[in-house]
């Protein structure tokens, strides 16, 4: 295949790379170019980043990318175990500090704690930028696993229980040594709050992946499938590797 392909599922602009590291600087050039943008537009830019293994690749490069004005954005988590204690190291708040917010002088990083009213005031002060976000193996979005998604909640916030594959999938990033280790309960931003962003960048690397990515494609926009509502997004970007692309693929070409 080329360095990468494009093509479009309803309102979704999909884009597959053939190295997982390519599509790590790929998304992180869209975002940079977002947020150049919109800091020049607004003078501040209100960005929500998601805490997971797969969003290492792009948040490194997003890191090396020169002129981002870092002292414009705001940042938010998405999600959080807030059941462990602050300084455990599975917290999404201190996996996003070690790996990317203590490098940069960010205007300001929000974290999430159990005072979820806080968090909502914060959130829905003004409108939300960028949401940058992968898929879950489960095709959640955030920990909205299935049985609890829910493509009109009325909430911004709210805590849900974790289903037995987003348990595991977190075995498998090895955030985890097994699933007994992991909390049976999350606090989450909702799906309407996470698409009503202006821009959404999706990030969604590995063949563990690669069924969420065919369900997020090919099945009915449905609340069995959380990942599908990127269909309908008027500014939505999913970047893949070939391994997550691979059962997409051969049914396009």
């Amino acid at each position: 295949m080329n360095s990468h392909e494009k093509f479009n599922i309803d309102q979704l602009e999909v884009f597959v790379h053939s190295r997982r590291s390519d599509m790590g600087a790929a998304a992180a050039r869209n975002v940079s170019t977002l947020i150049k943008e919109i800091a020049v537009k607004q003078g501040e830019v209100r960005i929500v980043f998601a805490a997971a293994a797969s969003q290492r690749e792009f948040l490194n490069e997003l890191l090396r990318i020169p002129d981002v004005p870092w002292d414009k954005i705001v940042a938010f988590q998405m999600d959080e175990y807030h059941t462990l204690p602050e300084t455990a190291t599975q917290r999404f708040g201190n996996f996003l500090n070690k790996l990317f917010f203590q490098f940069k002088d960010f205007k300001e990083v929000h974290y999430m704690t159990s005072d979820t009213k806080e968090y909502e005031q914060l959130i829905s002060s003004s409108q939300i930028d960028i949401v940058c976000l992968g898929i879950g193996e489960n095709g959640h979005l955030a920990f909205n696993d299935p049985p609890v998604a829910d493509f009109d909640d009325k909430k911004i916030i709210k805590e849900v229980k974790l289903d037995e594959v987003c348990r595991q999938q977190q075995v498998n990033d090895e955030e985890f040594k097994s699933i007994e280790e992991v909390p049976e309960y999350a606090i989450t931003l909702t799906i309407p709050t996470l698409v009503n962003a202006t821009h959404l960048s999706v990030v969604v690397p590995g063949s563990t992946k690669a069924k969420a990515v065919e369900n997020t494609i090919f099945k009915k926009i449905d609340t069995e499938y959380p990942s599908t509502i990127l269909r309908k997004h008027k500014s939505c970007k999913l970047f893949l590797d070939t391994d997550s692309a691979i059962k997409i693929l051969d049914r396009l070409s």
